[in-house]
């Protein structure tokens, strides 16, 4: 935490439980007063960003997935004309043709390693990871800004 994040305010109490005086003294730590918004709107504020980078990251962990379902099943030389193969390779296939020809594929056999899939994945993933570094720079977000209210 920041010294930006709260201010500290001591309280000072006197205890005249018994003939000596009892002097305590406590600190803690309070929240600054927004500044120009109020307090539940900046809330809001930060949910929806916290709320558009978990989706981010949700969408991300969907292509990621799909994506590597198609580099095992092109890998042990799946049959293409099954359901589940042409399902994924269908959907699949807008994520990854971007990258068609950045570098060849592996052939041995039946198996296929599909490099221009691995390259997609990568992307997708800086890609991701930029926006969500992107949003916490304009406007960043602590755990403790999370787990308030």
């Amino acid at each position: 935490m920041t010294e930006l994040d709260t201010t500290t305010e001591e309280v000072t109490t006197v205890e005249k439980a018994s003939p000596d005086q009892v002097v305590t003294k406590t600190t803690r730590e309070v929240e600054p007063k927004a500044k120009g918004e109020a307090p539940q709107k900046v809330y809001e504020q930060k949910k929806t960003i916290f709320r558009f980078n978990q989706i981010v990251w949700y969408i991300l962990g969907l292509i990621e997935v799909l994506l590597v379902f198609r580099i095992v099943l092109k890998a042990v030389g799946a049959n293409p004309s099954s359901g589940f193969t042409s399902l994924i390779y269908a959907l699949t296939a807008p994520l990854a043709t971007p990258f068609n020809g950045i570098l060849g594929a592996s052939i041995t056999g039946n198996s296929l390693i599909e490099w221009s899939t691995v390259i997609a994945a990568i992307v997708y993933l800086c890609v991701a990871w930029g926006f969500v570094y992107l949003m916490d720079l304009i406007y960043p977000i602590t755990p403790r800004d999370v787990e308030m209210r």
